[in-house]
């Protein structure tokens, strides 16, 4: 069940860059995300609100924490991609930067969660690295019109979800996938319609493409990237989860290759395979040994697969 989540959780991130694109040439990017989360605010309220009466309310602290992690993972995650790829960075670029977020989130899992990562794990995450790289190192070196600080904005995004990722997995008081999930959304829709009726971009258009790509964000995006993402992270963690980014810049390099006319040469079918390897090698178990008789506590596996401290299911990707 872990394998197949796992495919589709690549699959539904990669496809935020992929509706991202869909939608920069139809609307501004704060218009694109304003409308993508009032729709899906409107629709998640109302079901919170009837199962809530089941479960209780959580705490005001506890929902403020997942507010926290909604304007990280989505608000400041998003905005930064989406004005990148606006910007005129390519998809699999964007999914490069993107992909360093195993390596950043691998050193600092150990200081702020106490949890190790092998060294074989380290290999895994630096040869996805270099694979990912090697895909997208052409195209932005082809892309000779977008300024060089262009490349900064989704970096920037990245350490944004890394820092939201963080606060998730240090959360005490866990919460309920559905409440969760409307917390981030109900979070960026006050963010995203504030940023988009003060730049003037609150009336969405009414041409197909831009409710097309609502759509698609919507629900490839949010509730199948970001819905994943959160449940993977609890079921086999975060250095583990973080591994898979390496196949966001192959998968959606092929995936732009095909919708957009992207190029896509041997290079990135060579990237893509490094990536593969990559991720087995990171989430490859050792043989676990039962304890001598008597033996006492038990050591945190490698890699993060220890059960967080709190766990949520929220809301992409991209």
């Amino acid at each position: 069940m872990t394998v197949v989540l796992s495919v589709l959780f690549v699959l539904c991130w990669a496809s935020g860059f992929v509706g991202a694109k869909l939608g920069a040439g139809a609307a501004p990017v704060t218009t694109l995300l304003m409308w993508r989360f009032l729709l899906l605010a409107a629709v998640l309220l109302p079901v919170a609100r009837v199962t809530r009466k089941r479960g209780g309310r959580p705490p005001g602290r506890v929902l403020g924490r997942q507010a926290l992690i909604g304007a990280l993972s989505q608000g400041g995650y998003l905005l930064t991609v989406y004005a990148a790829i606006q910007l005129g960075v390519n998809t699999g670029t964007t999914a490069l930067i993107d992909g360093m977020q195993p390596l950043v989130v691998a050193a600092l899992v150990g200081p702020l969660l106490g949890v190790s990562t092998s060294r074989r794990q380290w290999l895994g995450l630096v040869t996805g690295f270099l694979g990912v790289l090697v895909v997208t190192l052409g195209d932005a070196s082809a892309n000779g019109s977008v300024p060089w600080w262009a490349y900064l904005v989704p970096f920037a995004g990245m350490l944004s979800l890394v820092a939201a990722t963080f606060i998730e997995q240090r959360s005490p008081s866990p919460v309920r996938p559905l409440t969760g999930l409307t917390v981030h959304s109900t979070t960026s829709a006050v963010v995203f319609t504030a940023l988009a009726l003060a730049t003037g971009g609150g009336v969405p258009p009414a041409d197909p493409p831009f409710w097309i790509a609502t759509g698609w964000l919507i629900v490839l995006s949010t509730l199948g990237g970001y819905g994943l993402y959160w449940t993977l992270l609890a079921r086999v963690g975060v250095t583990r989860v973080n591994a898979l980014m390496f196949l966001m810049a192959p998968v959606t390099s092929v995936w732009g290759a095909v919708m957009f006319g992207e190029p896509f040469t041997p290079v990135t079918a060579v990237g893509l395979t490094v990536g593969l390897l990559a991720v087995v090698t990171v989430a490859h178990r050792r043989p676990r040994h039962r304890p001598a008789a008597g033996a006492r506590g038990k050591r945190a596996p490698a890699g993060g697969a220890v059960r967080p401290v709190g766990r949520t299911a929220g809301g992409p990707a991209a």
